[in-house]
């Protein structure tokens, strides 16, 4: 019998910072790690529609209280949130939903408060940016407690510390499994 997890640990990169093919090694949906891929990489970059985006610290505190507030109004548990620049990371409790319905929702609410404030700053007539954020991202059931406490310290205090999966399959010498990711 299936139970509802513990907490997901969501994840999800900004808008051409991570393309599939990427130096770093990238995530193929269902597929897992894959080791990098430059040709791949060159064509993900002709196809973007808009610049890569990079958040500057101002638009990172707007995306973690953003998610903060969606939480509290969802009476999702948000057990940690840590907003970088080209990527995020949430772990949070949020019974009876499912991970992609979380991590879509605080996404599209990401987008529209970045863009609000965007639209402030802007002249009459800009045309304010409309991709933000990668398709989908990371969703990951956590089930124990060990697992949780795990996430959270990653998502708050892990970030500089490691380096991409596939740098470190391929420092060990062995190739990626095609089960070592969860990104969709």
């Amino acid at each position: 019998m299936y139970s509802d997890p513990l907490a997901y640990f969501i994840t999800w990169t900004c808008y051409g910072t991570w393309l599939p093919g990427d130096d770093r090694g990238w995530t193929k949906w269902h597929k897992g790690d894959k080791l990098s891929q430059p040709l791949l990489a060159d064509w993900c970059r002709e196809q973007m529609k808009e610049s890569p985006v990079l958040l500057d610290h101002a638009q990172r505190e707007v995306v973690e209280n953003t998610i903060a507030q969606h939480c509290r109004i969802r009476h999702w548990h948000l057990h940690a949130v840590n907003c970088r620049s080209n990527h995020c990371h949430v772990v949070v409790t949020a019974d009876s939903h499912k991970g992609e319905i979380v991590r879509a929702q605080l996404k599209a609410w990401c987008t529209r408060k970045l863009k609000e404030r965007l639209r402030t700053s802007l002249s009459a007539g800009v045309a304010v940016r409309e991709h933000w954020w990668t398709g989908k991202g990371s969703v990951r059931l956590i089930f124990d407690e060990e697992s949780l406490l795990a996430a959270i310290a990653y998502t708050r205090e892990g970030q500089d510390a490691g380096g991409s999966k596939a740098e470190r399959i391929q420092a060990e010498g062995r190739k990626p499994s095609g089960n070592e990711g969860s990104k969709e």
